[in-house]
């Protein structure tokens, strides 16, 4: 585990279980463990092994980004992978304070690892080949939640950059499936799966797992649907992938999830955007012109974000803090 971070966003006080259990576990592991507050986060915040980021601390910071971040928003977690990317990190891994670790959750974490390689497959619905249930990924287009499952080839080894887990118990699945559907669901141990180019499936930011040269991706959009942040962001990142050759990697349950209160009639308000867009959102990325290699990530991640404006999906306020964004992480990983 050298010089991984772990990072969570959370306005919980120093008592919270999942916050403590993180601190221990993390100092253990010799993970340094940050967290990030907002607004509502308790004045006074003093948890042995967790380095705590107050609203105060993070205006402190020498990033163009700390001036410009909406407060009030998921997407203070931003200013968190700055920090851990400024102390060199070379992985990170994310998640938020209602999982806990399961066993697995502390092993190293490797880019290099076999899965089975889906390219050129469209929507594929990961979360089927770990379970029997009808179960389907928050962000994943309705439309196309019956497609019938690629088959899989043999494993190959391949690099991926990003790398998502599952979650047992309460999975990330959209307020639909709450409505509709029984929990809690645990989920198979089985083998990896990759998405390569032209085959896609939404990922969050509840197990993730993230290498040095992905981190640009990283970036968390504010001008959009609370719910659909990190689901944006998956699809920003996977269709910048195939420019770099990289598939977006699926892996067992290494977390369970107690999950907080929500109000599912918000929940499923928040997600109507997704909901009406998420498939027109691929297409139209998918269309776009960009270039290859991992040089052209901040362009392509510009051409990218102006089209979910141009979509109407994202305020244009959005590029201001995507171009902090890009000058602050550019200019961390030169001098790193």
């Amino acid at each position: 585990m050298k010089n991984t971070f772990l990072i969570i966003t959370s306005i919980a006080d120093q008592n919270h279980p999942v916050l403590k259990q993180f601190a221990q576990e993390s100092a253990e592991h010799y993970v340094p463990f940050i967290v990030v507050g907002d607004t509502k986060s308790p004045e006074e915040f003093n948890l042995q092994g967790c380095d705590f980021y107050s609203i105060e601390r993070q205006q402190a910071l020498q990033f163009g980004l700390a001036k410009t971040l909406p407060f009030r928003h998921y997407a203070r977690k931003n200013l968190g992978y700055l920090v851990a990317i400024s102390k060199g990190a070379e992985t990170i891994i994310e998640t938020d304070d209602d999982n806990l670790p399961l066993d697995g959750f502390w092993d190293n974490r490797t880019k290099q690892t076999e899965a089975h390689l889906l390219n050129n497959k469209g929507w594929v619905n990961v979360y089927k080949y770990f379970t029997e249930v009808h179960i389907w990924p928050r962000g994943f287009a309705l439309e196309n939640i019956l497609n019938k499952l690629p088959e899989l080839e043999k494993k190959t080894l391949i690099d991926c950059p990003i790398q998502q887990g599952l979650a047992d118990e309460n999975p990330d699945v959209d307020a639909i499936y709450r409505f509709t559907l029984p929990l809690p669901v645990v989920f198979n141990k089985a083998e990896n799966i990759a998405l390569g180019t032209n085959s896609f499936c939404p990922f969050n930011s509840q197990n993730t797992t993230w290498f040095k040269e992905a981190f640009p991706l990283l970036y968390l959009p504010s001008h959009c649907s609370f719910r659909m942040t990190d689901i944006w962001r998956s699809f920003v990142a996977q269709r910048i992938a195939w420019t770099c050759n990289w598939p977006i990697l699926f892996h067992q349950s290494t977390v369970w999830q107690k999950r907080n209160d929500h109000n599912l009639m918000n929940d499923f308000s928040d997600e109507v955007s997704g909901y009406k867009n998420n498939a027109l959102i691929i297409k139209s990325l998918s269309e776009l012109e960009l270039h290859n290699g991992v040089e052209n990530i901040p362009s392509n991640m510009i051409i990218c974000y102006q089209k979910l404006i141009d979509l109407g999906l994202v305020g244009q306020q959005e590029m201001n803090l995507l171009s902090d964004w890009l000058s602050d992480i550019y200019s961390i990983l030169k001098t790193n």
